[in-house]
C-alpha cells in the first residue's frame, strides 16, 4: 500500500464514521443507510441486529420524539489491505423521564467498528460500542431525582445509568456489553485482530 493510497483510504474511513453520527442524529436516513454495507450489522444497549432494522427502529424513535444523540472526538484506525478496524471516542447522550422526573444521561465511551473496503468503497460491517462511564443529571438541577439503587446497580458499571433510562422508557437493555475492562471488552479487541488477519467476523486472530 503506497503512502498515497493509505492516506486516501484513512479519509475516507473518517468521512464514515463521522457521517454516521451526523446523519443518524440528523434523521437523514437515506444518507445514513450508505455508511454501512448491505450485511452491515449493529450493536447497542438497546438493539442487536442488521443496519436496515437499526435504522427502521431509529426512525420510528425519531418520529415519536426519542432522542439519542452523539458527539465525536479522536479516531483511530488500523488498516490492513481491504479491511480495518476503526476506534472513536464518542459520548452517547439521552433525554427521557426517569420516575417523573426529566433527566439526561451522558454515557462515554468508543465506537468500536469494522469495516470493509469493497470496490472502492469503505463501509461498516459491524459496530460495536464500548461502554466507559456514565452519569445522570436531571434537566432541571432544582429537581429532586430517587433512583432505585438495586435496580440501578444491576446493569454493568459503564452504562448502568444508561440502561436505567432506557429499561424505564420500555427498551430491553443488553447486559453484557464490552466496558472499560473485562473478559467482553478483550473478546472484542481478539475479535479486532482476527478481522485484520483476514479471519471472519467474529473469530479471533489465532
Amino acid at each position: 500500500m503506497t503512502f498515497s493510497t493509505e492516506t486516501a483510504d484513512r479519509l475516507a474511513i473518517r468521512e464514515v464514521l463521522e457521517n454516521w453520527a451526523i446523519w443518524r442524529d440528523a434523521g437523514d436516513w437515506e444518507r445514513f443507510r450508505t455508511v454501512w454495507h448491505d450485511d452491515g450489522r449493529m450493536m447497542a444497549t438497546w438493539f442487536q441486529g442488521t443496519a436496515d432494522e437499526f435504522i427502521a427502529v431509529s426512525r420510528e424513535g425519531f418520529e415519536r420524539g426519542v432522542r439519542i444523540l452523539h458527539f465525536l472526538g479522536g479516531i483511530s484506525i488500523d488498516i490492513a489491505g481491504t479491511r480495518a478496524i476503526g476506534q472513536t471516542k464518542m459520548t452517547i447522550s439521552q433525554r427521557a423521564s426517569v420516575d417523573g422526573v426529566d433527566c439526561d444521561v451522558v454515557c462515554t465511551g468508543r465506537f468500536y467498528d469494522f469495516l470493509e473496503k469493497r470496490g472502492d468503497q469503505w463501509g461498516v460491517v459491524l459496530r460495536q460500542p464500548i461502554y466507559e462511564k456514565d452519569r445522570i443529571d436531571p434537566v432541571d438541577p432544582s429537581a429532586s431525582l430517587q433512583l432505585d439503587r438495586d435496580r440501578l446497580m444491576s446493569f454493568p458499571i459503564g452504562y448502568r445509568h444508561l440502561a436505567y433510562l432506557q429499561t424505564g422508557i420500555g427498551y430491553p437493555v443488553k447486559r453484557d456489553m464490552p466496558g472499560l475492562t473485562g473478559p467482553e471488552v478483550e473478546r472484542l479487541y481478539a475479535q479486532g485482530a482476527g478481522w485484520l488477519k483476514g479471519k471472519p467476523l467474529g473469530v479471533g486472530p489465532e
